[in-house]
């Protein structure tokens, strides 16, 4: 192992892909009532546990990873062989893991190059693939860095909320703007804007919006060779009636791959609450 590669929980990737890429994981925390979890390992929370939560009002928050946790998984690669580091994370928009990344890096023995993906969920879960891809091909930290940006750069994420009012209590949607948007019945489509989530489009019902979300995923796509992943919390038969679909439309750009379908971590749902649908785009021209 001459460079590692580290990324966090909200990278949405699976055990098994992780384990295949020798990727390392670093998990944030969720806070359920006095509880807290880990979102990734094997006693994390479960996606089914965060939706009952947030379903009967159950307070429910989020935490970063300190750097002195981040810090030991660094060591521990070192001390396996690791000449450099890529560290890739969340949008240090929505959250302090890429600052804690930073910090430990500082106090790291090896080199570390800590990337901001500007992306969640699968958007930074695609960044930290094309690393590894990148890491295969012999390339050192900095360039797997880049590949790890370009990658996020040309990913579109997408997402179907049922309401605004989760974005608003986790601070990242404004009252005023949630409020409205409750008081209009507004089914809102959000879109990460350079690593910020904010609202792209509006529509009366959510059968329009997961119709349109089909349709802004395709224009995404383009002619492009692609990889897509839709992920839900506590919604999966939408869920699997767009990945169905935006399998059938895009069957050229997929070139055989499949979609990745499956229930966001614990804690972007937290934030975007049960009913919410997402669509990640990512290009890999």
């Amino acid at each position: 192992m001459s460079v590692a590669l580290v990324t966090d929980s909200t990278a949405s990737l699976s055990s098994e892909t992780a384990a295949a890429h020798d990727i390392t994981v670093v998990p944030l925390q969720v806070v359920i009532g006095a509880s807290s979890y880990d979102e990734s390992g094997p006693d994390a929370v479960t996606p089914q546990m965060l939706a009952e939560a947030l379903k009967e009002w159950t307070p429910v928050s989020t935490s970063r990873p300190n750097p002195e946790a981040i810090l030991e998984h660094y060591e521990r690669l070192a001390g396996e062989g690791a000449k450099e580091i890529v560290s890739v994370h969340i949008s240090s928009e929505l959250s302090g893991t890429f600052e804690s990344a930073q910090l430990a890096a500082r106090r790291a023995s090896v080199p570390v190059t800590v990337v901001d993906s500007r992306q969640v969920g699968m958007g930074t879960g695609y960044a930290v693939l094309a690393a590894a891809d990148a890491i295969a091909e012999g390339v050192d930290a900095v360039t797997a860095g880049k590949a790890a940006r370009t990658r996020a750069a040309n990913t579109t994420s997408l997402f179907y909320v049922d309401t605004l009012e989760y974005l608003r209590r986790g601070g990242r949607m404004g009252a005023a703007a949630a409020l409205l948007g409750s008081a209009m019945a507004v089914k809102p489509i959000l879109k990460v804007d350079d690593g910020r989530v904010g609202p792209f489009e509006k529509v009366r019902t959510s059968a329009k919006a997961l119709s349109r979300l089909e349709e802004l995923a395709v224009e995404a796509a383009g002619d492009a060779e692609v990889d897509v992943a839709v992920a839900h919390l506590a919604s999966p038969d939408r869920a699997t009636q767009l990945a169905s679909r935006l399998g059938e439309r895009l069957e050229n750009g997929l070139g055989g791959r499949e979609i990745d379908l499956g229930e966001i971590g614990a804690v972007l749902g937290a934030h975007v609450g049960p009913g919410m649908v997402a669509v990640a785009v990512s290009r890999r021209d």
